[in-house]
């Protein structure tokens, strides 16, 4: 998936595809999260801090699966 970088403390990059989105921390980890509305995505990218929008209305919220 390709994933776009994003200015963020804490995450490097962020990816959407077909109700996936994908999140790459700093920490180099990258996870997965299914069944995410595009809308849901948009809002992540065009949060003042992405790390707080994730905590709190991505983590938790999706089903998720750590690939790295």
């Amino acid at each position: 998936m390709h994933r776009i970088p994003v200015e963020s403390s804490n995450i490097a990059t962020i990816g959407f595809a077909n109700g996936v989105l994908e999140i790459e921390f700093k920490s180099r980890s990258v996870y997965q999260y299914f069944g995410v509305p595009e809308t849901e995505f948009l809002n992540l990218m065009k949060a003042d801090s992405k790390g707080t929008y994730h905590n709190k209305y991505i983590k938790g919220h999706y089903k998720y699966t750590r690939v790295l």
